[in-house]
């Protein structure tokens, strides 16, 4: 497996790293989040930008990803969740795109947040002016009612692949405890041939364990809750940092 190297971090080796996803409303809020990131020993950030008040204000996200990027001292993710996909806030692709290349275009970030069923002729040109910027692409799918069949969890982790992210991720809702052992074979299997890292959960409590033990079925991150979390079952940062210890292979 290839691995995506970002300053002194390397995803796809050794223990998952450690995302902190950052919610705050407000320019204040995500930099005093992105201080607090720094200070817990995160290996990056997200910034979820779909939380963010003015991120339809133009050319907002682009001027404070510089700040938010230095006051993190770390690797930078920024993210729009759709709303069909659990996001916070309604917007049409056109916008979606158009947002994307402006903070491309002059904003500050190390990766970039790409939903796989957007239109693929837009996914294809985003990719590449990313990859142009020096931006790496973790290329994302959603699915909080359930938990998809293992062959289609590996279908769409491919997919990304093929479509030139650097980083393929998942989420899925478990209804069940075999729904969290579908997602752990399917990332398993797809971690034996796949050329690219994976992030891969189950979401919820139910799905938690599927958080933890990336290291041993092949995701190479997974995300801490610092206060308000952004998605279901994210546990707190410090006992995810321990857990993650605990069961580490490099020992």
């Amino acid at each position: 497996m290839k691995k995506v190297t970002i300053d002194q971090m390397t995803i796809g080796e050794g223990a998952p790293k450690v995302i902190i996803p950052i919610v705050a409303p407000d320019e204040a809020g995500v930099i005093e989040k992105a201080k607090e990131a720094h200070e817990l020993g995160a290996d990056f950030i997200e910034w979820r930008i779909d939380f963010f008040k003015d991120v339809l204000t133009p050319g907002a996200i682009a001027k404070s990803s510089k700040k938010v990027k230095e006051a993190a001292q770390l690797p930078l993710l920024i993210t729009f969740r759709s709303e069909r996909e659990g996001g916070e806030l309604a917007l049409d692709d056109a916008g979606y795109f158009d947002l994307y290349q402006d903070i491309l275009d002059n904003g500050t970030l190390d990766l970039l947040d790409v939903e796989l069923y957007m239109p693929a002729d837009n996914v294809e040109s985003l990719i590449q002016l990313a990859h142009d910027k020096g931006v790496k692409v973790i290329m994302c799918n959603h699915d909080f009612d359930k938990t998809p069949a293992k062959d289609d969890i590996v279908e769409r982790l491919t997919q990304m692949e093929e479509k030139g992210a650097d980083i393929a991720k998942i989420a899925v809702m478990p209804n069940s405890s075999e729904d969290v052992l579908t997602l752990l074979n399917a990332t398993y299997e797809r971690y034996q041939q796949a050329d690219i890292p994976l992030i891969t959960m189950s979401m919820g409590q139910l799905g938690m364990i599927s958080r933890l033990s990336g290291e041993v079925f092949g995701s190479s991150a997974t995300f801490g809750a610092a206060g308000q979390g952004s998605a279901p079952g994210q546990a707190p940062v410090g006992q995810l940092q321990s857990i993650l210890g605990l069961l580490s292979l490099n020992k």
